[in-house]
């Protein structure tokens, strides 16, 4: 049913400063721009994912739950939104595996300096019920414009996106059995923890216990991202000539990869920058 992971939310006060700090950390100018109900949104959209930026303005419902939300847990990543073909199929099944499914709404936004319109039908899941990482479930109308790079070096997308956990076995059931991700790998490591990485279109949901984890077993939470570019070390000569705070670039987790963290300039979250070695030809 879920066909990728269509955007990441991340909560902001400070819309402008977020968009200048993303456009400048991604490379990338951002694709869309609108305001209404209360809400900033600026979208950073690249090959396999969008970056939406979300901050409060005024006083309405959704700004006031906005602020309640950065209240409760701090700005930064705050909800994913699944992509699907079929909105009424996938609401058939998180209604059979009692994820209890909102009614699906249609909603429509204008960008009001291209003029350009996106439709698009979503529900959203109980976030009690999906460990309290919120969730949606969208079917899109049409393809959402990209986002221009601005250097030479931009991030092509996201490698993956990192949830942690303190009870791997009830996280992996939500993703895999219910929500219905293909589990790619499943490794516990002296030094990392478990990890269990779900295949979502061409990126991955990684599922992370990090050694020695005594937290909330009831929650999981929303702790990181990791994007993808083609030339690792031209990008970190980039961020660093911007004035962003990185480390050098070492061998990945992953055979076949090169990363660097990210240290600034990510609104404080947790950002690697991720090289794929090239394929061999068969």
């Amino acid at each position: 049913m879920i066909n990728g992971l269509d955007h990441i939310v991340v909560l902001i006060e400070d819309i402008k400063a977020a968009a200048l700090a993303y456009e400048k950390l991604l490379g990338r100018a951002p694709s869309w721009r609108n305001s209404d109900d209360g809400v900033d949104r600026v979208l950073f959209t690249l090959d396999n994912t969008t970056l939406e930026l979300l901050a409060p303005h005024g006083f309405s419902v959704a700004a006031d739950r906005i602020r309640e939300a950065m209240k409760a847990s701090g700005e930064g990543l705050a909800s994913l939104g699944f992509g699907t073909s079929d909105i009424a199929k996938m609401h058939r099944r998180l209604d059979r595996v009692a994820l209890k499914p909102e009614p699906i709404t249609e909603v429509e936004a204008r960008d009001p300096l291209s003029g350009a319109v996106m439709r698009w039908k979503r529900t959203r899941a109980a976030t009690e019920l999906t460990r309290g990482v919120r969730m949606f479930f969208l079917e899109l109308a049409e393809a959402r414009p990209r986002s221009a790079a601005t250097v030479a070096t931009p991030v092509l997308g996201l490698d993956h996106v990192v949830v942690s956990t303190e009870d791997p076995d009830r996280a992996a059931a939500l993703y895999g059995a219910r929500l219905g991700l293909d589990m790619a790998l499943d490794r516990t490591h002296q030094d990392w923890g478990q990890l269990m990485f779900f295949r979502c279109g061409d990126l991955i949901v990684e599922v992370v216990r990090r050694p020695g984890a005594t937290g909330d077993r009831l929650h999981d939470r929303l702790w990181g991202l990791s994007w993808r570019v083609a030339d690792i070390d031209a990008a970190r000569s980039r961020l660093v000539d911007a004035g962003i705070d990185v480390s050098e670039v070492r061998t990945g987790r992953k055979p076949g990869t090169r990363v660097m963290s990210v240290r600034s300039g990510t609104c404080g979250i947790h950002t690697l920058f991720l090289e794929r070695a090239p394929r061999e030809a068969a």
